[in-house]
């Protein structure tokens, strides 16, 4: 559970390294745009872990993004600095990861829908000849 001074931290350094990326470095990162999708900071604001998300990119174009950011983390620490020197006394130490959660989830998405799961048969019901549907037993004693 973070504090709400970590959460506070966290969303700041998260908007202020999509400007850095965007607007301060776009020379070092030409043809890549690399999303901010989460930031969680150390309990005592030392250690940022930044995961980026490449969403619009091509296959396997998320590492050499990740290694060239990683390249660059000196200078993208440093145009940091520059931009919250006002907010925090101290930069934490950005350890920067790659997001694969949208990739994830498109896999099993696919998955799910790859999958044949038959419709269950109605019931007729022994009073009027029509189809009731089944209820779901929800206890194993339950008398059906």
């Amino acid at each position: 559970m973070e504090s709400k001074r970590q959460q506070k931290v966290s969303s700041l350094l998260q908007q202020e390294l999509a400007a850095v990326f965007q607007r301060d470095l776009p020379h070092l990162f030409p043809g890549l745009a690399p999303g901010i999708s989460t930031v969680r900071v150390s309990p005592d604001l030392g250690v940022a872990r930044v995961y980026l998300s490449q969403l619009l990119a091509k296959e396997g174009s998320g590492e050499a993004t990740l290694a060239l950011v990683r390249d660059n983390q000196k200078m993208v620490r440093q145009a940091l600095a520059k931009r919250i020197r006002q907010q925090l006394r101290i930069v934490p130490d950005l350890v920067f990861f790659l997001d694969d959660s949208a990739a994830y989830a498109a896999k099993m998405d696919q998955v799910f829908g790859q999958l044949n799961i038959p419709a269950p048969e109605p019931e007729a019901d022994e009073q009027t000849g029509e189809a009731a549907p089944k209820r779901p037993k929800l206890f194993a004693d339950e008398d059906e």
